[in-house]
Formats: C-alpha cells, sequence, structure tokens
C-alpha cells in the first residue's frame, strides 16, 4: 500500500513538472521568443521592457492560463460523463453537450443580434462575454438533461449513445438553419468561432472565466467519492445510500457550467473529454475518481498545452485551429480505446 501510494505521488508530482514546464514554453516561445530571465523580471519592473510586458500580459498569459483552465474543466467533465453514463465513449461532444453549448451561443451570435462581432469573446465586453457564458452554459445543460432523461428510460448504452449524437445533431441543423438566414460576416466568424482557440480570452475577461470554471471544478472535486458509487451501478449507489437521481442532476448541471463556459470562451475544443480520462486511467491504473480527478485535471493542462504550444509552432506563419490539433492527438486514443474494449470482448 505504502508503495502504491509513492508510486502515484511520484506520477502527480512529475504531471506538476510537466505542466509547469509546458506553461513556461508557452509564455516564451511564439513568434518573438522570450527568455526565461525576462520573463521572471517582466511583472517585476514592467515599465524595464514595456514590450516584452505587453506580449506576456495581453497575449500568452492569458491564452497560457485559458488553456490550463480548458484542459482541466473538459478532462474532468469527460471522466464525469464516462461515469455516469457507464459508457467509455461518453463526453461533452460524443452525448450532444458540447452541441447544446454552440447552440446557445449560435442564439446568442447569429440569432438574437445581441453580440455585435461573433468572433470570439475578445470582441466582447465583461457583460457580453457573461451573456455569452450562461447562453452556452444553459445550451449545454438543457441537452445534457434531455440525455440524463433518456438515460433513465434506456438500459442499453449504445441505444443511449446514438440517442446522444442524434440529439447533437438536431442541435447542430438548429444552428445551420441559423446560419443560413444571417448575415455573411458574422457566418464567417461564427464558422472561425467553431474551428476552436485559446487566444480569444483578454486579460479583463480572465477572471470571468476563471471564475465559472474553478467554482464547477470545486463542485466535481466534492463529487469525486459519489462517482465511486456511481462507477459500481446504481443499485449499489443506492444500496450505499446514495441520492442518486439528485447527484445526476447536480452532476449534469455542474457538467452544463464547465463545458458551456469553455465552448463560450474557446469554441466547441473536441476529443479532449473522451480522451484524457483514458489516459488518466492507464497512466495511474486506478478507477478511485479521487485520484482520477485531479489525475484527469492535470493531464487535460498538459494536453492541451501541449496542443496549443504545435498550434503556434515557432516559425510557422499562421496558427492552426486548436481543433485540428487536439483531433490528431484524441483520435488514436479513442480508436486505442475501441480495440481493446473490442479485444476484451
Amino acid at each position: 500500500m505504502g508503495q502504491a501510494l509513492k508510486g502515484k505521488a511520484l506520477k502527480f508530482t512529475l504531471l506538476a513538472l510537466a505542466v509547469v514546464a509546458l506553461f513556461v514554453a508557452e509564455l516564451a516561445y511564439g513568434s518573438v521568443s522570450i527568455p526565461i530571465g525576462k520573463i521572471i523580471s517582466a511583472p517585476v519592473n514592467p515599465d524595464g521592457d514595456p514590450v516584452t510586458w505587453k506580449i506576456l500580459s495581453l497575449i500568452r498569459f492569458p491564452r497560457a492560463v485559458t488553456a490550463l483552465l480548458a484542459g482541466a474543466a473538459l478532462s474532468m467533465s469527460g471522466l464525469q460523463m464516462q461515469t455516469l453514463f457507464r459508457n467509455p465513449m461518453a463526453g461533452p461532444s460524443v452525448l450532444g453537450v458540447t452541441a447544446g453549448a454552440t447552440l446557445g451561443v449560435a442564439f446568442v451570435m447569429l440569432a438574437s443580434g445581441y453580440v455585435p462581432t461573433a468572433l470570439a469573446v475578445s470582441h466582447l465586453g465583461v457583460s457580453g462575454a457573461s451573456v455569452l457564458v450562461l447562453a452556452a452554459s444553459v445550451g449545454a445543460g438543457l441537452l445534457a438533461f434531455l440525455v440524463a432523461g433518456m438515460a433513465a428510460k434506456v438500459r442499453d448504452q449504445v441505444v443511449l449513445l446514438i440517442i446522444g449524437m442524434m440529439i447533437g445533431q438536431l442541435a447542430v441543423a438548429l444552428v445551420s438553419v441559423w446560419q443560413y438566414f444571417s448575415e455573411a460576416d458574422k457566418v464567417k466568424e461564427f464558422i472561425l468561432w467553431t474551428f476552436g482557440s485559446l487566444g480569444g480570452v483578454t486579460l479583463e475577461q480572465l477572471p470571468i472565466f476563471a471564475g465559472f470554471v474553478l467554482v464547477a471544478m470545486v463542485l466535481s472535486f466534492g463529487f469525486a467519492k459519489n462517482l465511486n458509487g456511481l462507477a459500481l451501478g446504481e443499485d449499489y449507489a443506492r444500496s450505499m445510500g446514495f441520492r442518486v437521481e439528485r447527484n445526476r442532476t447536480v452532476i449534469i448541471l455542474v457538467n452544463g457550467l464547465l463545458v458551456g463556459c469553455v465552448t463560450a470562451f474557446c469554441g466547441p475544443v473536441g476529443f479532449v473529454g473522451v480522451a484524457v480520462p483514458h489516459v488518466a486511467r492507464a497512466v495511474f491504473g486506478t478507477e478511485n475518481h479521487r485520484v482520477l480527478m485531479p489525475a484527469s485535471a492535470l493531464l487535460g493542462m498538459a494536453i492541451l498545452l501541449l496542443c496549443d504550444r504545435v498550434a503556434h509552432w515557432p516559425g510557422a506563419d499562421g496558427v492552426l485551429p486548436i481543433n485540428a490539433v487536439t483531433s490528431l492527438i484524441g483520435a488514436p486514443v479513442v480508436i486505442r480505446v475501441i480495440l481493446k474494449s473490442r479485444g476484451r470482448r
């Protein structure tokens, strides 16, 4: 037991160091490389090198923190969805939750005309960004509740997965209708938003984004024990005194907030929520959510920072959509999970 605890502590330490290293690399490298010494001295004396300070404070620091928060949020959301629905392929996007968040954002950007420019929240003030987050969270929560209602009646996991995908497709269809009747410039900017980006959060909006995500993450950590019970089946959870229906409702609400907030600020980032929990299980060799929750959060941070580093490869003329990079990394993981599952059967 002692050796196992030491092994897990070592893995957490190495993972945390990897996150720190990737965070520093995110600050240091880009179109202009910044030495580590300047990164340390710039906050102490911003007037000494104002150009470096502006690059760090206005561009790279918000983007790096956004990657940390989005990676942790999506990974924890995917872990909870996989446990809640007892389906290894469940995740924010697979069961239509991300599509619901996109539907909420589309309603604000395209249908209501509330937001004057559709691309990213970087063009919005604090109040406009809050409206966008609220719309995405409501859309994600509504579709998640709809899928959860189906889960109470449908026991077959494959059927539930198909239903979730179909509900997501209905949301996508509504978005397409709004795009068809919207102005061309708004449609173009909305499509660019769907590619995903970690650079849309300004320094002023970062506290809003961090506040929503951190509150939802704290609530998620509090449900680790309940998720351990749900992982063994609803009947077992009830026998242990867990209020299954209440837990399911709260977990879905929290996941709606996690996914909705990330989607509003970063666009629909795919594959992270599905792939990272499986990597966490493989690395730590456990199904204990008290371990998997922080492990998934740290792995999500590291992977999304790595993906953004690839998207902003030094010397490249442009920036790759973050969704393209996460798909290149996440798709092989998902394929491996499917093949491994079939091999066990």
